[in-house]
């Protein structure tokens, strides 16, 4: 075959291809899967089938196909080379027959297939006889890995008194071989530990109950399955895993009382709500199936009740109502537990609840007095005089010794001045007349001491009511301003009145209106009775003359319905008005309180006009006086003042000889030797008190003068004259008289300044001010 005809055929070989050559192993298990060599021709290549077990190693190379071109003519011409995947490391080929080996340890989980290419060269020409053909060796899976559980290990809950069968959890392992090829992967579960109670399917892994357990007995338990694969032949691997089953709790168990019968005691004196013993009922579940609800069964339960400590599960018996020992000195109650949360499936192994006898004895202790009553209601008439009867209250000792009891009103009540008891009997009287119209109504607060035992008290309520008595007659409820005009006509209606009457009626009240018969003849109103507790108030004549009378006074009678009626006599003011047909109530009583005052309008006006000329007249004398008393010399006494306020220089004693003269201030042009300066503190204190003993003109202090006078003359270094402030008093030798106002006793006018003008060039225009203001004023 020449090569023109060759490359037709090798193109055809190519889009014939792939074909997967596998590599077998030769020495594989199973006898179906052993080695056949079948020779496979394909117009220019012919080989046979490759197969490769992974991890098949051994010192040498193995033998897996052979490759060869229908061109081989066996004379060793031919070279073989294989490239791609492997080639030369992994795989090698014989160049002379074709024949591929496997030079490496196979993993197919690595890698599960490579991809090859073969191609044939003429060794004389180093071309190819043959197109290069692709090829895929596949690499066939061994058993070389062990199951895992990754999810391990497990816990899980189901509930105590399952049926057989109730699934718990399903485990699952798995296996890194090939699942597709043989059974290297395929894994059956079994149950190592935790027979009888569970069992696992073998090909899910499903852990199933198999028989009912009770948590009371056992709450856990640990299982431990295995997993297998090669379907638990011989040889395959395995791996456990540890499930840790909890049961949880049903409400299957009913609660029980720890005792069936109980002894508890309570004293009588024992207050509403006091705890007077507990019992207790065991429920061997847990959580909200043990929850239980406690109660009293028979007559006892108004006496007794009983309420559910929702921590401790404990039934507390409470006193519901006072027990008397003399009255009941035992009692027994039936107590009943009772689960609040029934499962339904379990009633028929009975009730889920229990009962228990509690036996309670009453304790005799020395109880206060009781009244016959907590509150007594007693009535009495107001008016009723000093030492009445109001009523009774009695009160006894309940114990066996009968103390007797001593009644006494509580002290410091406002009514126990209105009400006295008999401290033996408990009758309560009156100690002065009662009014109903004040209070209707007393709430008295007794006592009951025993005699034997005086802390042993008690109390009751005496609400005491004040029946009405008429003793009030009916009156207006208010004062009635009433105007008629002076052209009013006769039977018109001015003034609707009514009344009131502080007493109660049982009937209801109802008043009677009518004019004393004094004034039913002469008089010029007449009055209407509406029949309804209102009266009309008419005119009975056409016209009034307000200079005639202005007021006219009339008694009115208003009767009440009782018994023993009683009349009022209530005088309505009528004012005439100056008015025609309407009243003005404004005009009306502006009228009449000028004619109470006895003046016109004229005269009103008159007396207003001569008021506002005094008050003008007033405000101008005000004013000239003002005008008056500003002084000519305002702006001087103004510019002085200001100087005064603004100068602020203390002096500097002798040295400062530009400030002023002070040669007016000295008594005498004496010099004096100097002395030296003595603490003068306490002498100047000394001195003090002698001065105020002896008088101004003692020879001490004017000693005491002229020594303070020298030292401030002769040493520069003491404050200046001007601030020294410790004299008592300023004495009466001084040519220049005293600057202080506090004993000046003449006005300003008096005073005589011409001294100023001998001070010194200082004072120039002091003395010139106040000397121009006194011949001003002169």
């Amino acid at each position: 075959m020449n090569s023109s005809a060759l490359l037709p055929l090798m193109v055809m070989l190519v889009q014939l291809w792939p074909y997967s050559l596998t590599m077998q192993n030769h020495s594989a298990q199973n006898t179906d899967q052993s080695f056949t060599e079948v020779r496979r021709v394909k117009r220019g290549w012919l080989w046979e089938p490759f197969f490769a077990t992974e991890e098949q190693i051994s010192l040498v190379p193995v033998y897996i196909g052979q490759l060869k071109s229908d061109l081989d003519k066996q004379d060793g011409n031919l070279k073989y080379v294989l490239t791609g995947e492997g080639a030369g490391s992994i795989f090698i080929i014989n160049e002379y027959n074709g024949k591929i080996y496997v030079a490496q340890k196979l993993d197919r989980e690595r890698k599960p297939f490579y991809t090859l290419r073969a191609q044939a060269i003429n060794r004389s020409t180093q071309l190819p006889v043959e197109p290069e053909s692709e090829f895929i060796i596949k690499v066939r899976d061994v058993n070389d890995h062990e199951p895992q559980f990754l999810d391990g290990p497990y816990v899980a809950t189901v509930p105590e008194m399952s049926p057989e069968g109730t699934s718990v959890i399903q485990v699952t392992a798995t296996d890194g071989d090939d699942p597709s090829y043989g059974n290297s992967a395929r894994l059956i579960y079994s149950l190592i530990q935790g027979q009888p109670y569970f069992s696992v399917e073998p090909k899910t892994g499903v852990i199933r109950m198999a028989s009912q357990m009770d948590r009371e007995t056992k709450d856990q338990y640990l299982v431990i399955i295995q997993a297998k694969d090669m379907v638990g032949q011989p040889g395959a691997f395995s791996a456990t895993a540890t499930v840790t089953i909890n049961l949880s709790d049903i409400n299957d168990n009913p609660p029980k009382f720890q005792q069936r019968l109980y002894y508890m005691s309570v004293s009588e004196e024992a207050p509403v709500g006091t705890t007077v013993g507990k019992v207790f009922a065991e429920d061997s579940d847990i959580g909200e199936n043990a929850a239980m609800n406690y109660s009293i069964e028979g007559d006892s339960s108004d006496v007794f009740d009983i309420f559910t400590n929702n921590e401790t599960q404990e039934g507390i018996i409470l006193l519901k109502k006072t027990v008397d020992y003399e009255s009941k000195r035992r009692y027994s109650i039936q107590a009943k537990v009772v689960n609040k949360y029934i499962d339904e499936r379990f009633l028929k192994e009975g009730p889920f609840e229990d009962k228990t006898i509690v036996k309670i004895n009453v304790e005799d202790a020395d109880e206060p007095p009781v009244f016959t009553s907590e509150n007594y209601v007693m009535e009495i008439l107001e008016g009723a005089m000093s030492g009445s009867l109001v009523g009774v209250v009695t009160a006894r000792d309940p114990d066996d010794d009968d103390s007797p009891v001593r009644y006494a009103i509580v002290q410091g009540m406002p009514l126990k001045r209105l009400f006295s008891i008999n401290e033996h009997n408990g009758t309560i009287i009156t100690t002065k007349p009662l009014d109903r119209e004040i209070a209707p109504w007393h709430n008295i607060t007794v006592t009951a001491t025993e005699t034997r035992n005086p802390e042993k008290i008690s109390e009751a309520n005496v609400y005491v009511q004040v029946l009405d008595v008429n003793d009030n007659a009916p009156e207006f409820p208010k004062y009635y301003e009433t105007f008629v005009c002076e052209n009013a006509v006769s039977g018109r209606l001015i003034q609707t009145i009514s009344a009131v009457d502080q007493d109660d009626s049982a009937s209801g009240q109802h008043f009677y209106f009518s004019l004393s018969q004094e004034a039913t003849n002469n008089s010029h109103f007449t009055v209407k009775d509406n029949q309804d507790n209102t009266a009309g108030i008419f005119t009975r004549k056409s016209g009034f003359k307000r200079q005639e009378q202005v007021f006219f006074y009339l008694p009115i009678l208003i009767q009440d319905n009782e018994t023993l009626p009683l009349t009022s006599t209530n005088t309505l003011t009528v004012t005439v008005c100056d008015c025609d047909t309407e009243v003005n109530t404004f005009y009306c009583r502006y009228g009449a309180f000028m004619y109470s005052l006895g003046l016109s309008t004229e005269a009103l006006v008159a007396i207003l006009a001569c008021i506002l000329i005094l008050l003008v007249f007033f405000l101008a004398i005000v004013t000239i006086r003002q005008q008056k008393k500003k002084s000519p010399f305002s702006e001087k006494i103004e510019e002085f003042r200001e100087n005064i306020v603004s100068y602020d220089d203390e002096g500097g004693g002798e040295e400062d000889t530009e400030a002023f003269d002070i040669s007016a201030l000295r008594t005498r042009t004496v010099i004096r030797t100097h002395k030296p300066r003595k603490k003068v503190t306490s002498e100047i204190h000394s001195l003090y008190r002698q001065s105020l003993q002896v008088g101004p003109d003692s020879a001490i202090f004017r000693q005491f003068i002229s020594e303070k006078l020298e030292e401030a003359n002769t040493d520069p270094t003491v404050p200046p004259y001007d601030s020294l402030q410790t004299y008592a008093f300023e004495g009466t030798g001084s040519l220049a008289g005293s600057l202080s106002s506090l004993g000046s006793n003449i006005s300003e006018a008096d005073q005589n300044y011409d001294y100023l003008a001998d001070w010194g060039h200082h004072f120039k225009q002091l003395a010139g001010m106040y000397t121009s203001h006194r011949s001003v004023g002169d």
